[in-house]
């Protein structure tokens, strides 16, 4: 029997029809927060999604690190990656962007164009902006609702898309900045950390044993259980069952694989070890996990 596709969320069904602003399947542009339960639980994104935030204050997880908005910021959150909505203030205001992998991979058709944003992206969801940044920014979402008001201009994509590569040329200044800033500041114990936390994003599917990643960082497993408890607050098995976990639920919520897809996905040698696994960890089984809400 030949196996389901795998299939995503389905950003359009989460959003309610009168307050999308688009230009075809390509772009989606948003005034205000949309956040359903779906958004509520951790969720692997098939999309590029940008959010420019003004006021108020938000909280999430982002490929298992938390982040908290509580000033003008930009956030993005880039296809593969796993987020999760935790809360948004009655305050909050802000603009939403999503744009398909196909508008995206237009802008820099060449991978190694991609590569160095991509990275800083990925290690940087969130940067705080300057009133100058945040004004710009602004504008940028207001020329880009402007052009997907314009239903008529026959060249609306091409000029979206131009005007999206200039803003994020002009955005990479602030990525790199804030990567330069914060590496400057950290202690030897926080970048051994980081490099650990690096290599559970990379690996966790394949490895849950503390002794190969040690091994990969070329340091004891005692040494670096000292290091990541004493930076983090936080043993190193415990974080690496938050990873496989976080994995995990986002797979159960938002794409329609099996459980016993998901255990073969992420490396388990059977679904019932998967199940007693997520059941040790939770206090669930992934089963009723799937079916909560």
């Amino acid at each position: 029997m030949k196996p389901k596709a795998i299939l995503p969320l389905n950003w359009r069904n989460e959003l309610a029809d009168d307050d999308i602003i688009s230009i075809g399947n390509d772009v989606i542009l948003l005034d205000k927060p949309v956040v359903t339960s779906s958004f509520q639980q951790p969720f692997r994104v098939d999309v590029t999604a940008t959010i420019i935030s003004i006021t108020g204050r938000t909280e999430g997880i982002i490929d298992m690190k938390p982040y908290i908005t509580d000033k003008p910021c930009f956030v993005t959150i880039l296809p593969g990656q796993v987020m999760q909505y935790k809360s948004i203030s009655d305050d909050f205001s802000g603009h939403f962007i999503i744009m398909s992998n196909k508008f995206t991979n237009s802008l820099m058709p060449e991978a190694h164009g991609r590569l160095p944003l991509s990275l800083s992206v990925r290690s940087n969801p969130v940067i705080p902006l300057s009133d100058e940044s945040l004004e710009g920014m602004i504008l940028y979402f207001n020329m880009m609702k402007r052009m997907a008001i314009e239903k008529e201009h026959p060249n609306r994509l091409d000029v979206a898309r131009h005007l999206t590569l200039a803003f994020f040329y002009g955005a990479s200044v602030d990525f790199h900045k804030i990567v330069d800033d914060r590496d400057r500041k950290k202690t030897s114990n926080e970048v051994l950390t980081d490099k650990f936390l690096s290599l559970i994003q990379v690996h966790h599917k394949q490895e849950r044993g503390l002794g190969f990643y040690s091994a990969k960082l070329c340091v004891t497993a005692k040494h670096l259980s000292r290091v990541v408890s004493a930076t983090s607050g936080k043993t190193a098995n415990d974080l690496i069952d938050y990873h496989v976990i976080f994995e995990a639920k986002a797979l159960l919520k938002s794409t329609n694989m099996s459980i016993d897809q998901i255990s073969d996905e992420l490396n388990f040698p059977s679904q019932s070890f998967f199940g007693k696994y997520f059941k040790r960890v939770t206090g669930m089984s992934p089963k009723e996990y799937k079916a909560s809400k």
